[in-house]
């Protein structure tokens, strides 16, 4: 358990104010040590950071619950394989779409992959309904784009990453992300 020298006594409150405190990489290093608390806090900071990406990828509800919970169990047992050289939400991006495509493959899903982009809000939803056919329909040929094209589109257009971000969640190279955004627009052209 991380104890702060300056904290008295054992408070929980005083000691779960601690745990807010601290950075990834500190609560890693906690929980990889068997500090339950920290691995408590690490889940709770990044659930909805899981479930978004998770209902991105799934299209629904139901699948974006069981993959985030998937994801929080399978987090318990590679938590230790985090090494620190990426950011750990970068990492866990990783872990949340090789969980998303296990479940995908597992249901025999892999070449009907469904992708749920952000949702649509007042705020960002097209004004006229001759927008939203053209929107809908440009999502839907970014679904039919190939899986590494799709994945960087989805990630820099729908999570609004930059190129650095999605590269150390795809684990290429920057220029190798942009790459991907540049065949995605231009298979893009053809098939709208």
């Amino acid at each position: 358990m991380i104890k702060n020298p300056t904290l008295k006594s054992k408070d929980k409150t005083a000691q779960a104010l601690n745990y807010k405190e601290l950075g990834d990489k500190e609560l890693v290093d906690a929980a990889v040590g068997g500090d339950r608390a920290a691995f408590a806090m690490l889940l709770e900071r990044h659930y909805m950071l899981i479930y978004k990406i998770a209902y991105q990828w799934c299209a629904n509800k139901s699948d974006a619950e069981d993959v985030t919970q998937e994801v929080c169990l399978k987090l318990a047992k590679v938590l230790k394989s985090f090494d620190g050289r990426a950011k750990f939400s970068s990492w866990l991006y990783r872990i949340v779409l090789n969980v998303v495509r296990d479940m995908q493959r597992s249901r025999g899903r892999q070449n009907k992959r469904h992708i749920a982009l952000k949702d649509i809000t007042q705020a960002n939803s097209p004004a006229s309904q001759e927008e939203a056919t053209t929107y809908s329909q440009m999502w839907q040929a970014v679904r039919r784009l190939p899986q590494k094209q799709c994945d960087a589109v989805l990630l820099v257009y729908g999570q609004e990453l930059n190129h650095f971000e999605v590269a150390q969640i795809m684990d290429v190279k920057e220029s190798t992300v942009s790459w991907y955004v540049m065949e995605a627009k231009k298979s893009l052209k053809g098939l709208l």
